[in-house]
């Protein structure tokens, strides 16, 4: 796969500013945030009701939105033009469901169950982005960084199942970010994504980093085919929350209790004019094409491939990383 090399950015992106440390003992572990300008909402991983925190700017709980459903293990957050909260019910770290779900609930709780199936077998999938207008995309987990991207087949139905459809994959590769619960191999691993409030800006993160992609008309599939801005996120413990503010400043946080919500302002600033990896292959399936997430000289990738050594130290590294992840996965709990 094309793997280009991103040229110098203009102007690097800032390092994230802390603005509070949630505290509250019932949110142990955020995993998606969204903002409606004067208020953050935030989940935990998984659960046994829906659940919606909503926030102060100070990081304080002022309400708990809730509804009786009780998911199997809720991974992200999306927020619609019409503020409809979006519940990603798709986590599956044994890959064993056979069908996962999108929970749309309203800020008084009423939910509504919307159940789908992907065209593949199962995957573990802890990011949703909502395009403008209102079609969720999910992007998968993969161990190897090679994450893949579905969106329904149609017209969300409930309880369902909908049909998936598989358009598009991408290729992360590592950074020298720190942070995560796996090491530098959590650099590949796809947890969360966000849009701007205007749809011209998405970004997906891993543990350690985020990556902004241009989407100007708000096509979804034609950004990811875009050349992105890396957005460094160090030392997050467990980063897998990630929102966008109506401003354009970027928001992060993790799991575990008394973890930051951190900022990078007007970083919708930070993505240049649209650039279109053309390099990208193309999917035998009839997708949109494999979406190259490309990464600064530093990683040594090129696209004539890589230095012997960094092969060989990731070759260690990877080894090391699988025995670590299965480990971290055994503990989790289902949810």
């Amino acid at each position: 796969m094309f793997v280009p090399v991103l040229p110098a950015a203009a102007t690097p992106p800032p390092a994230p500013e802390t603005l509070c440390r949630i505290t509250d003992p019932r949110i142990t572990e955020l995993s998606g945030l969204v903002s409606d300008g004067a208020h953050w909402y935030g989940i935990n991983d998984g659960g046994t009701k829906v659940e919606v925190f909503v926030f102060g700017r100070n990081c304080a709980v002022q309400k708990v939105i809730t509804n009786s459903l009780d998911p199997y293990d809720v991974e992200d957050l999306a927020r619609a033009a019409d503020g409809t909260l979006w519940l990603s019910d798709t986590g599956d770290n044994r890959k064993s469901r056979k069908t996962i779900a999108l929970l749309a609930m309203t800020t008084q709780g009423k939910t509504t169950l919307h159940r789908l199936s992907y065209p593949d077998g199962p995957h573990d999938t802890e990011a949703l982005i909502l395009d403008p207008s209102g079609t969720p995309y999910l992007i998968t987990k993969e161990i190897l960084g090679d994450a893949q991207v579905y969106r329904p087949a149609g017209a969300l139905a409930s309880p369902g199942p909908t049909a998936l459809v598989k358009v598009g994959s991408l290729a992360f590769k590592t950074t020298d970010t720190p942070g995560g619960p796996v090491g530098e191999f959590g650099s590949v691993l796809v947890t969360g994504g966000a849009s701007s409030a205007d749809g011209k800006v998405i970004a997906l993160r891993t543990y350690t980093d985020a990556y902004l992609y241009s989407a100007p008309d708000g096509d979804v599939v034609a950004a990811l085919k875009r050349v992105p801005v890396r957005v460094p996120l160090p030392d997050e413990k467990q980063g897998e929350a990630l929102a966008f503010e109506p401003d354009g400043t970027l928001l992060s946080g993790g799991e575990a209790v008394g973890q930051p919500i951190r900022a990078i302002r007007a970083a919708t600033s930070l993505v240049q004019p649209a650039v279109t990896n053309t390099g990208a292959d193309t999917e035998k399936s009839g997708g949109t094409g494999a979406v190259a997430a490309p990464q600064t000289a530093a990683t040594a990738a090129t696209a004539d491939g890589f230095d012997l050594p960094v092969v060989l130290g990731i070759a260690v590294a990877l080894v090391v990383a699988i025995v670590g992840w299965y480990a971290f996965s055994r503990v989790r709990r289902r949810r």
